[in-house]
């Protein structure tokens, strides 16, 4: 019992597990150059500089630009990550040399002995040697949600935790050997959400690839078929091509959820998993632990209301209070009245507190079997003290009942008798309010469940000015098979009490049947198995390591206040995902459209490679990087892909018209191959700025100074003669160039028309 010695430490195996909160920089080098985009655009690339003029390849660059941009931003939410990873790491006791130390996960060796109490998280698989009561959580890993009381001898697995009790084990496997490492080896590793946006991404690029074969082939026919030289066929062809593909759309997704990651982490929240960001927008019902939660850590000791005088009330709440080697928040507020037991005062079989019991014992010997524990759960209705602690817990008093029993086998509410009324002082917390209000005016409802009296909940509730929040249900009235009528229940009640953790889980699973997004925040070991089933689980920092073992994001700082800019953060990323995704969207509809018109009708394509460089940079490279960044409020609502297919598609198929009908109007004069393209650029300029513009509403003064600013640019690459001659830009026919703005016009209108009819616009 004494564990290793430093000497058996230094040539033991050690804990190592890969992190999972971020890939190898090996890893993100491969991911960000070796991409299907990369090949594609790269092979186009060559075939222009080989037939064309290097002008027309400036397209390439995209590649450069692409990956170093997409290399650096996850580098950055790596060191971030892994910072603040290393930051959540709750240490593990051991004894080496006879000493009990805390050493960091990754510390850990083969043989160690690790000693457990409520809330310790199994981070290795090992034999119990010690066990004073000691219970374990095994339903991570077997779906049993029965604790299993754990003795000598038997076997105890990574990716269980201690309920109650404490005890020691010897690990027996480490790192990857462990039974949950293995069991969860690819959940593990580093990973982007399986999620409605980066489903309709990938379901975009997989339809897109498929279109551009033989849209590219027929379109490259058709330019080879009517023109006399062959690089002007290649680059007009390769123009298509390379419009068509939306390059950037899985940049800038990567970025977004990149750039969210940081900002969170210089705000001390950890977001364990990528997928949380998008989780954080789609909130839209918040259950909070009311302890630890809406109240902060620790409590103060109150009153010790005697309700029998001759017995020894203080000296059985200093035993009991001084009992467990690893006391609880109630224990601890206890232990700073009562600092040690008195003589004689020794425990023999020990009962643990638990969530589900909500209560503790020991039995004394000569002094009896003493409880602590909640008053409705030890007492009868009509037991003396009963009504006392009701009028308490009214006022949002935390009360206990210490009482005596025959038998801790016996301890139920006809066996026990009442000896004192016990109170303890919650401290609300002071950004409570604020927080609560916030998520009020953001249409997010909040549901407090807690383990604690009805009574009590309700007062701190109504207090914070939770809406409904006098209305508190006794959580052991609500069916128990009946998922039906629970959530039934649950849309129309706000506070619940006496909640055990099996039902924190039916009620993430009852609102989640109504289709509601349930985030689900706590930071005991009672509030794992909801946070694990929740569609976004969030940890207190301070709260118990399998608490933040499971949860997507954790609040470092403990700080309730985080929560707004949490999930303000998570709708940034996905509206401004969303406005990009109508962009680059746009641009490959327009490219279809007009590789199809001109590859049936057997027209040259309406511009060159550089011209697409050019407008695609003015009206979406630039203003998406801008975007993505954005400030925005709005919540995100499902039916991502339709939504912007009804924008990108009419949006795409008009802009396509008019670029096309301008070159056509060009092109049917005397004109000049570069002054009919000059046209047709103008025109594809003026439509898909218009579309930056519809996208980039509401308006404020810095996205119109954007906007503005794009438009001068084009202007100066028209007017300035070196610009213009790089450019391949010969604006000399003033009928073709106005008759272009004149397309134009009427197609923007037209633009506006459809997709208000799409009922994609935001008021």
């Amino acid at each position: 019992m004494d564990g290793l010695t430093s000497a058996q430490v230094s040539g033991a195996k050690t804990n190592h597990v890969p992190r999972r909160s971020s890939r190898s920089f090996g890893a993100i080098i491969r991911a960000n150059v070796f991409t299907l985009f990369n090949l594609v655009i790269g092979l186009l690339w060559a075939l222009v500089l080989i037939f064309g003029a290097w002008q027309d390849g400036l397209f390439g660059l995209v590649i450069v630009a692409n990956s170093l941009i997409g290399i650096v931003q996850e580098l950055r939410a790596k060191r971030t990550l892994d910072k603040l990873a290393v930051i959540n790491e709750s240490p593990v006791r051991v004894r080496r040399d006879g000493r009990d130390q805390e050493l960091r996960p990754r510390q850990l060796v083969l043989g160690d002995l690790i000693l457990l109490g409520p809330g310790d998280r199994l981070l290795v698989d090992g034999e119990v040697v010690e066990s004073d009561g000691l219970e374990i959580d095994e339903s991570l890993l077997t779906g049993e949600e029965d604790p299993v009381h754990k003795r000598p001898g038997d076997e105890v697995l990574s990716g269980s935790f201690a309920v109650a009790g404490s005890g020691a084990f010897v690990a027996t496997k480490v790192g990857t050997d462990a039974y949950a490492v293995r069991l969860a080896e690819e959940a593990s590793r580093f990973h982007l959400a399986r999620s409605e946006l980066r489903d309709g991404v990938t379901n975009f690029i997989k339809y897109i690839t498929w279109l551009v074969i033989p849209i590219g082939a027929l379109l490259l026919y058709s330019q080879l078929r009517n023109s006399t030289d062959f690089g002007t066929a290649i680059t007009g062809a390769v123009a298509g091509i390379v419009t068509m593909i939306p390059e950037g759309l899985v940049l800038m997704t990567s970025i977004a959820f990149a750039v969210g990651v940081v900002r969170l982490g210089r705000r001390d929240c950890l977001v364990q998993e990528l997928p949380a960001i998008e989780g954080l927008a789609r909130v839209d019902v918040l259950c909070l632990d009311k302890t630890g939660t809406l109240t902060a850590g620790g409590m103060d000791l109150g009153e010790v209301l005697p309700l029998r005088e001759d017995q020894p009330v203080d000296h059985a709440l200093a035993a009991l209070a001084n009992v467990d080697h690893r006391p609880n928040a109630t224990a601890k507020a206890i232990q700073a009245r009562y600092r040690a037991a008195a003589d004689g005062w020794t425990a023999g079989e020990v009962v643990p507190f638990s969530s589900a019991r909500k209560w503790s014992g020991a039995d004394f010997g000569p002094h009896g079997v003493w409880l602590l524990g909640a008053p409705d759960v030890l007492l009868d209705r009509t037991a003396d003290g009963y009504e006392r602690a009701a009028e308490l817990a009214s006022t949002g008093t935390r009360v206990l009942a210490l009482c005596r029993t025959d038998s801790l086998e016996r301890a139920t509410t006809s066996e026990t008798v009442a000896v004192a009324l016990i109170t303890l002082k919650q401290r609300i917390r002071p950004d409570a309010h604020e927080t609560l209000r916030y998520f009020a005016e953001q249409g997010v409802t909040v549901k407090v469940l807690s383990g604690d009296n009805p009574d009590a909940v309700a007062a701190i509730a109504t207090g914070l000015e939770i809406p409904g929040g006098h209305r508190a249900i006794d959580a052991r009235t609500l069916p128990e098979n009946d998922p039906g009528k629970l959530a039934e229940l649950l849309d129309t009640h706000t506070v619940f009490g006496r909640v055990t953790p099996q039902q924190k889980r039916a009620f993430v699973g009852a609102l989640q049947s109504r289709g509601h997004t349930v985030a689900m925040t706590g930071d005991g070991v009672n509030d794992v198995l909801a946070l694990k089933d929740a569609d976004l689980g969030i940890a207190m920092g301070a709260g118990s390591p399998a608490t933040k073992a499971v949860a997507q994001v954790v609040l470092l700082d403990d700080k309730f206040a985080s929560l707004p800019h949490v999930v303000g953060e998570g709708r940034r990323v996905l509206a401004n995902i969303e406005r990009v995704s109508n962009l680059f969207l746009t641009k490959t509809f327009y490219a279809i459209a007009l590789s199809l018109l001109t590859g049936v009708l057997g027209l040259m394509f309406p511009f060159a490679p550089r011209h697409s460089t050019l407008v695609n940079a003015l009206t979406i490279g630039i203003p998406a990087f801008v975007l993505a960044l954005a400030p925005t409020l709005e919540r995100a609502k499902p039916g991502f892909v339709p939504r912007v297919m009804r924008f990108a598609v009419p949006a795409g198929v008009l802009c396509a018209a008019a670029v096309f009908l301008a070159f056509w109007a060009a092109h049917t004069g005397t004109s000049t191959l570069t002054e009919d393209r000059t046209s047709g650029v103008i025109a594809l300029f003026l439509t898909t700025w218009w579309v930056l513009i519809l996208i980039t509403k509401p308006l404020t003064l810095g996205r119109m100074a954007m906007i503005v600013a794009m438009a001068g640019l084009f202007g100066l690459s028209l007017a300035i003669p070196f610009v213009r001659h790089f450019f391949a830009l010969e604006p000399g026919d003033l009928s073709n160039d106005l008759t272009a703005v004149g397309i134009s016009v009427v197609a923007s209108a037209a633009i506006s028309v459809a997709v208000k009819l799409a009922g994609t616009l935001r008021p």
